[in-house]
Parts: structure tokens; sequence; C-alpha cells
């Protein structure tokens, strides 16, 4: 066994397989896919530290891969003090502007949200009263080293919402020109292979 490991989390819709695909880039590491179940940042938060006080006590380093909802949920579930390293790509970094950016589309306000607590949006997405407002009671709080792959037409975070974030925790941010949230076509994949190597 190593004594370093990498653990790949997920964005919404991922699976923890898409681990497979980073064993070649971090040879020295054990690479585990992260298979979370929580669907709230107040289940992930004992979900994330059961998880990573298991994998502390086996590893004297860990780093951490994670994408969009899985890097958010990491940054409040509170587990930063065991990791040593954060590579995110297309991450979260601002929950509530994106609640109220999916309330401002579908023309819902906060009292209407407030009254009914939970809104079912045409698109799939539900809106939650509860995790607006625990969203805005936890801002994120985050101490580890972190360099973050964005997209240019990432459709979920703006530039300016990244840049703000990067600053404020002192991260290293990487810009890729016309890429998306999910880095999935051929040159994404690449340009995200090529940006791993680089801060590995």
């Amino acid at each position: 066994m190593k004594d370093k490991a990498l653990v790949y989390i997920h964005g919404k819709g991922g699976t923890a397989s898409a681990s497979e695909q980073f064993k070649s880039i971090f040879p020295d590491y054990d690479t585990y896919g992260f298979d979370y179940k929580s669907e709230t940042p107040w289940e992930a938060e004992s979900e994330y530290k059961e998880y990573f006080l298991k994998l502390a006590e086996k590893y004297t380093s860990i780093t951490v891969l994670a994408s969009s909802l899985g890097a958010y949920f990491l940054m409040v579930s509170g587990t930063g003090v065991m990791i040593q390293k954060a590579l995110f790509v297309s991450p979260i970094v601002d929950m509530e502007r994106l609640i109220q950016d999916m309330m401002k589309h579908a023309d819902v306000s906060d009292e209407d949200l407030k009254a009914k607590c939970t809104i079912h949006l045409p698109e799939g997405e539900v809106l939650s009263w509860d995790y607006l407002v625990w969203v805005r009671n936890h801002p994120i709080v985050w101490n580890v080293p972190t360099f973050i792959l964005y997209g240019e037409k990432d459709h979920f975070q703006s530039l300016e919402t990244m840049e703000t974030f990067a600053e404020v925790i002192g991260a290293d941010l990487s810009v890729m020109p016309n890429g998306e949230h999910w880095f999935h076509t051929d040159e994404q994949t690449e340009f995200r292979k090529r940006w791993l190597i680089r801060f590995k």
C-alpha cells in the first residue's frame, strides 16, 4: 500500500468508477472513487467526515480531485483538516448564487419558496427552502492548498464568481477557453489531463 491517496469525488449524476481514468496520471497514489449518497449538504457533512476519517487512518497524505457539487459538499463538510491538497474541476463555489439564479429563472421569490417549502421545476430540479437556508447559514470555510480548473463557458458559475472565490482562499485558477462545466469532449479531457499533470 502506498502512503498517499487520491480521492475522486464526482459531481451530480456522476459515478465513482470514473476514478479509473486518473490512475495512470497518479501512479504514486492509491486511487479511490468516493461513491457518496448524500443529496444535501447536511447529509454530506456526516458522510464525508466518516469516509475521510477512515482514510486518514491509513494514509499520511490525501489529495482530492473533486468536481462540481462534490467539491461543494467537500468544502462544507468540515473535512479539510484531513486533506493536504485539493484539485477542483468546475466546483460550485457560490451555492446561494446558483440557487438564486434558478429561482430568478423560474420566477420564484424567497416568499414563494418559504411558503411552499419545495418547488419542482420543469427541468427536473427541485428548489428547497430548507436547502437555501442551510446554505446561507453555512458559508464555505476552506484552508486547503487548492488548484481550480474552470471552463470559460461554464453555465453554473460565472468567471467573476470563480475569480473572487479563488482570490479569497488563495487558490490557483486555470481557465480553459471555450471549456464547459462538464469536461467531456476529447479536447476538454486532454486539457484536464495536462492540467492535472501540471498540478498533481
